[in-house]
């Protein structure tokens, strides 16, 4: 098979993401291997790295950050393959865009930031990237929140059509590399549209952060990127995953997700976490799957209320 390729030369990052956080300053951190991850910083206090999910960009925590800036320092970034962070191409095994990568370009992130220990707060795909920081850099992670996600391997080895339904990019992105790129490319507003379109419906999404995720979703490494997310979810995470099964998450652990998730009907969401987490805590919220969209408030209400305890209740 021919290798993969991309016309033309990768897009410009956006020079003016970091206006949609009041306050925030944007920076451009050098990781390993060329990446470069975008990030948005602002507040002062205690350092908390937010982490987006998919389709999505560190946008995702427009309606979260400023609040939660009020006492911490945030950080929210675009991951390795999304926004205008870096996207290199994907290697032959996906394995640099597993979460151990990804969870390794965070932790150079807050390291370039003077931030050595930290607090992470992840949706989705960026639940994914904070569950593995706290299994790989347990002397990094002083606390982890993870929003509307189970363990990677749970979901793939209790797979039903409930779940492949609902969540049908676990297999559409994971088809050989240029089929699903060549079928969004063609109509990437189609394809945002299909995923979104019902929050921009309801008012959640802005008209801005509309354009936001537009612009992301129109450069063809991104959709690359994405992509080889759920190729390396569906293989080389699942064999971490695997090796990992008699390892806990030493901090402690906030598990929040959305009760309209027809997903976790099945599921005893905080009993599946406690047994990946020594210390777990949580609570559903009466929303879908998209929760600092959704249901911002509540959101940053249950973050900060978190992080600023040392022994949450």
């Amino acid at each position: 098979m021919a290798a993969f390729s991309l016309p033309g030369n990768p897009a410009a990052p956006s020079a003016d993401r970091g206006l949609m956080f009041d306050g925030f300053t944007q920076r451009r951190i050098p990781c390993a291997d060329g990446v470069e991850i975008n990030a948005v910083v602002g507040g002062s206090g205690p350092p908390v790295l937010l982490l987006h999910g998919c389709p999505q960009t560190s946008v995702t925590w427009r309606g979260v950050a400023p609040t939660l800036a009020e006492g911490f320092t945030v950080v929210a970034t675009d991951l390795r393959g999304y926004g205008s962070s870096s996207h290199p191409v994907g290697r032959a095994d996906h394995s640099n865009y597993s979460f151990r990568v990804m969870a390794r370009d965070q932790v150079q992130v807050m390291e370039a930031l003077g931030f050595p220990r930290f607090r992470v707060a992840g949706h989705d795909r960026g639940g994914r990237v904070a569950h593995r920081l706290a299994l790989d850099h347990p002397d990094r992670i002083q606390q982890a929140a993870v929003l509307d996600i189970l363990p990677t391997l749970t979901l793939y080895d209790h797979a039903d059509r409930t779940f492949a339904s609902a969540y049908w990019e676990w297999f559409f992105f994971t088809q050989r590399v240029n089929f699903p790129e060549s079928l969004i490319t063609a109509a990437p507003e189609s394809f945002l549209r299909y995923e979104l379109g019902h929050l921009v419906e309801r008012g959640a999404i802005t008209a801005d952060a509309w354009e936001a995720y537009s612009q992301a979703i129109a450069n063809p490494r991104a959709v690359h990127g994405m992509c080889e997310d759920y190729r390396a979810g569906a293989t080389v995470d699942l064999q971490h995953d695997r090796l990992d099964l008699d390892r806990r998450i030493e901090c402690p652990l906030l598990v929040i997700w959305g009760t309209e998730n027809i997903v976790w009907s099945r599921f005893d969401m905080l009993a599946v976490w406690r047994e990946r987490a020594r210390t777990v805590y949580g609570t559903g919220v009466p929303c879908g799957h998209y929760l600092p969209v959704e249901e911002p408030e509540i959101t940053t209400e249950l973050l900060d209320k978190f992080f600023s305890c040392s022994s949450p209740e």
